[in-house]
């Protein structure tokens, strides 16, 4: 059994000083294939002190060799490919197709950002207009120092290469806390860090619970910006720690997205849609379109052809080609869904596909996909982020209707719309309140574009120039010309 009892800090490895450990699961088999330490805020301390000591030298370095480490953090993960698709589905619980989805875009992300490196190198000093005669002003960007990174359990290598390679393109040194439910895939950063020769302290991984780790962290003096991906209650108390002293925070948080089927819409088109944005990841995505708002003139067509793709789904072992589904990823996480599907009980709401309609695997965390009609917006289902294969579906009478049903929520992270008229959905996506919309496709989510969301999903924007930004402070030099 794996022993992760070390810590990354100044590239070497360190015993923890951690006292107990963590089981680390397979979610199928539900068996420990490892030991995790809880961590202790003493390694939090020698883990920020080495890269306080590395921050100097690696801000220094010019975009252009920060971009050659990033190539080179692709093409370690390139050559181990096929390694950790197979880990990451055996410590996560999601399919092999699932698991090299996010191998190949943790991968774009880490070349998008060596990208990003050079372009910010070949920006610096620009020259500002002014109207003042006789002044020049000079616009530099500057790493906003030592930053803590939090990632969740859904996807490893995938949130970890969205904070983690802006962080250093812009010439950040780095305390990156991976998930003690999904640590196996995140290990191999470190191990890359040191195969391409990363100065040493630039990179600091750090294994443990919120306890040993991500409270220390969040909360260290001599961390300048925390990023955080997870649960809003967590998100909070990150903030409350970050604002003791001021410090930076980029957070994404929840989501209770929606899906909005028009009336024009090709109701076995958009049913492949609906099942792409729920019962990816066993529904285990923050994205998750979770509320379906459909044209009452084509709702049950679109229930029908629903219910014949729930039916179609394969549920077994994550590592077997024929699965389209496996188990989640905790037995938490299954018990909080459980929960969830206890209360639907309770309110007594129509089931068009739930656990009584399959037969579920004789192991493994499985929640069986599952499918409302007609809840009322009242309903915590409704209302609240499940994080699990669990649709909710309304119908509606107009655009008008479901425009206003999409935005009546706490969060606003994504969306999709599905209309025949292109123009119509794009009329329809510019009203509604989400950072990301998806218009008649799947969830596709590019290196290139912005990734987070309006109320309670967060503060800031991940990937694309905006994610470079976010570990960047502006500085103006201006004097006489």
């Amino acid at each position: 059994m794996q022993q992760l009892d070390q810590q990354f800090i100044d590239n070497r490895w360190t015993p923890s000083r951690g006292e107990r450990c963590l089981p680390v699961m397979n979610p199928y088999r539900e068996e420990t294939i490892a030991e995790v330490s809880t961590g202790h805020p003493a390694d939090v301390d020698a883990a920020v002190a080495a890269a306080r000591r590395a921050l100097p030298g690696w801000r220094a370095t010019r975009g252009s060799e920060r971009a050659r480490y990033l190539e080179r953090f692709a093409d370690g993960l390139v050559r181990r490919r096929e390694e950790l698709i197979r880990l990451s589905s055996t410590n996560n619980g999601k399919v092999l197709a699932e698991a090299a989805i996010d191998i190949d875009d943790a991968i774009a992300c880490y070349r998008y950002y060596a990208g990003q490196a050079r372009e910010l190198e070949q920006r610096q000093g620009r020259l500002v207009e002014v109207e003042m005669a006789g002044v020049e002003a000079r616009c530099y960007h500057d790493p906003v120092g030592v930053v803590g990174l939090i990632t969740p359990w859904n996807f490893p290598l995938v949130t970890s290469a969205w904070k983690l390679a802006p962080a250093l393109a812009a010439g950040c040194s780095v305390v990156l806390k991976p998930s003690e439910v999904t640590p196996l895939p995140e290990r191999a950063l470190a191990e890359i860090a040191l195969e391409i020769g990363l100065p040493p302290g630039v990179l600091n991984l750090l294994f443990g619970d919120g306890e040993g780790i991500g409270a220390p962290l969040a909360a260290h003096p001599g961390i300048d910006k925390v990023s955080f991906t997870g649960s809003n209650r967590i998100g909070e108390a990150v903030m409350r720690a970050a604002a003791e002293r001021s410090a930076d925070v980029s957070l994404e948080l929840g989501g209770k997205s929606p899906i909005l089927v028009m009336e024009d819409a090709d109701p076995g088109q958009a049913a492949d849609w609906i099942m792409a944005g729920i019962y990816f990841n066993a529904g285990q995505i923050c994205s998750a379109t979770s509320r379906l708002i459909v044209h009452e003139a084509i709702a049950e067509a679109v229930y029908a052809a629903l219910a014949a793709r729930i039916d179609a789904l394969t549920l077994g072992d994550p590592l077997a080609e024929e699965s389209d589904m496996g188990p989640l990823a905790s037995a938490r996480q299954r018990d909080n869904v459980q929960a969830y599907l206890a209360i639907a009980r309770q309110e007594g709401l129509r089931a068009i596909r739930d656990a009584s309609h399959r037969q579920l695997p004789e192991q493994g965390y499985f929640v069986a996909p599952t499918l409302f009609r007609d809840v009322p917006t009242t309903s915590r289902l409704w209302r609240e982020e499940i994080f699990g294969p669990v649709l909710c579906a309304r119908s509606v009478s107009s655009e008008a209707e479901a425009i206003e049903l999409a935005n009546d929520s706490d969060f606003g992270l994504a969306a999709t719309v599905v209309s025949a008229d292109r123009k119509r959905a794009v009329r329809i996506g510019r009203q509604l309140q989400a950072g990301s919309v998806w218009l008649n496709g799947e969830q596709l989510v590019l290196p290139e574009t912005g990734w987070g969301g309006f109320k309670r999903s967060g503060i800031g924007r991940e990937l694309g120039p905006w994610g470079l930004s976010a570990y960047l402070a502006v500085k103006h030099l201006v004097g006489p010309a």
